[in-house]
């Protein structure tokens, strides 16, 4: 049975698949992973998504202020046995659910040039690529995207 439990980063189970996703970026990444990883500490995120299968955390993502009316989707991650079971569009859909809740009115993420599975995603759930921002600008492997929630 899939749960979709919200809560903060200071959740056990978001840490743990937190390490996953850093490992798994690492290699993705290469050389720009220490980049990166400045932009991505989970400390000051209070708006948290962790799946569950059958008590079993297996996904998460989160989401953080960004402009008045826009928050910013961080910290994607599904588990490697787990992958194409649409367990991410859940949890681009209830983090979408939850910033409208909080008066968000779009969202914004940044991904990596070598993380095709998420450009798809993303594309797919109605995300368009939009003008890197902040610290992105001008940043040839980041792609960037925006979607109005309500």
């Amino acid at each position: 049975m899939i749960r979709y439990l919200r809560t903060n980063s200071e959740n056990n189970d978001f840490v743990e698949l937190v390490k996953l996703l850093d490992a798994d970026l690492k290699v993705r990444d290469g050389d720009d992973h220490a980049f990166y990883a400045q932009f991505n500490k989970t400390a000051s995120i209070r708006n948290v998504i962790v799946v569950y299968d059958n008590e079993i955390p297996v996904a998460c993502g989160a989401f953080k202020a960004f402009e008045q009316d826009s928050a910013e989707v961080k910290r994607m991650y599904v588990i490697e046995s787990r992958r194409r079971m649409g367990l991410a569009k859940g949890v681009l859909t209830e983090l979408e659910q939850w910033a409208a809740e909080l008066g968000y009115k779009s969202l914004v993420l940044e991904t990596g040039r070598n993380q095709p599975e998420a450009i798809q995603l993303y594309t797919h759930t109605g995300y368009h690529i939009t003008e890197n921002y902040g610290q992105y600008k001008g940043v040839e492997n980041s792609v960037c995207f925006r979607k109005l929630i309500s």
